[in-house]
């Protein structure tokens, strides 16, 4: 199987803390990653590396074999095929639903209005918000505005879509219907990495689960290995915790 993302000796440090230590990773098509782990242990990093908010200091990111990092590199055509969807929405608070997902689709992919509506409106309906296309994005609960988010990434047609703790911001009563569209998404076969704290997520959606521990992958498997069987006695710690903290 093609890798579409591939990893190798990935560092990144802040200052004099090493927050990635030789990470080494990849992502076939159509997979589920879900990443899993403590607060600080270099989770939502990996991500914003993949997707070029921060640039590592030592290694590669190959999508479909070329290396993200040399050369001139379009970083917003590459986040058309790498989307993202973030914990705190990011959405332009000053436009309405329906030009949240239209901007991007008319500034960077230079397609007509009509066309950029049409998939807006389409998306819009995939995840519940097609009747607040006109509302203002200041108006919606923070669930409406994660489902507005979602449907802006996916408007950009990307290969992977990476996912940073998309429900950590919101209420209890909200998060069962992000994740009802991530679902949704993953049974379409869309490839994503995605950042949680949802275990029963991570263990039902999940091709393969990775256990990040103080910026290095400690075990990684499918959710039957990670959540059954875990080789790492971090791993087993971290699960305990969390086991018993439900």
């Amino acid at each position: 199987m093609e890798n579409i993302i591939k990893i190798n000796h990935l560092r990144k440090h802040f200052g004099n803390l090493e927050v990635l230590n030789d990470i080494e990773f990849h992502v076939d098509k159509g997979e589920v990653i879900t990443i899993i782990g403590s607060s600080g242990s270099g989770k939502s990093t990996l991500l914003r590396c993949i997707n070029l908010l921060e640039r590592p200091d030592e290694g590669e990111i190959l999508y479909h074999g070329k290396d993200i990092l040399k050369g001139t590199m379009d970083i917003n055509h590459h986040r058309t095929k790498i989307g993202m969807v973030f914990q705190s929405f990011n959405l332009f608070n000053n436009k309405n639903v329906l030009d949240n997902c239209m901007i991007g689709q008319i500034k960077v992919l230079k397609r007509s209005k009509e066309e950029a509506m049409q998939k807006a409106m389409y998306y819009l309906e995939k995840v519940g918000m097609k009747e607040f296309a006109h509302a203002g994005s200041t108006q919606l609960s923070g669930g409406q505005k994660q489902r507005v988010a979602i449907a802006r990434a996916l408007c950009m047609d990307p290969e992977v879509l990476l996912f940073d703790e998309p429900t950590s911001a919101l209420d209890p009563e909200m998060v069962g219907g992000i994740l009802d569209v991530m679902k949704q998404l993953a049974d379409e076969g869309l490839t994503m990495i995605v950042v949680t704290h949802e275990m029963q997520f991570a263990k039902e959606v999940s091709t393969r689960v990775v256990f990040m521990d103080k910026g290095v992958i400690a075990e990684e498997g499918t959710p039957k290995q990670l959540f059954e069987e875990p080789k790492e006695e971090r791993t087993r710690e971290f699960l305990g915790r969390y086991i018993s903290s439900r």
